[in-house]
């Protein structure tokens, strides 16, 4: 397995694997090459870094990493706004490198913390999380703005 920088040509992937954790599927609707064009500017953020891991050739997993600026703080936050693993590749390490490559990212950029939302329902990420060293600090709240759920309800 091998994790690397997010490219242009890896958006087919990463739509697909996001759709996995329920979020609106972008690949063969009519705001395909819309939501194409917003993911080649987010790469192009100098604020943001989005990893792939690849097996064979095949993408099973990303993470994007945005750093942001926090009021009081010196030094930037870095915020984990997507993890995802395909189904098929979960617990062969595939997350774990993600995490560990956006944590190196982030102290490289002189982040002093490094934070992540889960949904509620997710709890084998949470457990994840847990192994991985990180604490469960509080709650997140959301409203959405549209006639679209967010969190997704669970699968099922």
């Amino acid at each position: 397995m091998r994790v690397r920088e997010a490219g242009p040509e890896d958006w087919p992937a990463i739509a697909a694997l996001l759709a996995e954790l329920g979020r609106p599927e972008a690949l063969g609707t009519p705001h395909e090459e819309e939501l194409r064009r917003v993911f080649l500017g987010y790469l192009e953020r100098e604020d943001v870094v989005a990893l792939v891991a690849e097996d064979d050739g095949r993408v099973v997993g990303f993470c994007d990493l945005e750093l942001r600026v926090r009021l009081n703080f010196a030094r930037p936050q870095a915020w984990i706004p997507d993890l995802v693993v395909a189904e098929t590749a979960r617990s062969n390490g595939v997350g774990g490198a993600l995490i560990r490559r956006a944590e190196e990212i982030s102290r490289h950029r002189g982040a002093w913390g490094m934070s992540l939302e889960s949904a509620t329902w997710r709890e084998r990420a949470h457990s994840f999380y847990e192994r991985e060293g990180w604490a469960y600090t509080g709650k997140s709240f959301t409203k959405p703005l549209t006639d679209r759920p967010w969190p997704p309800p669970p699968p099922g």
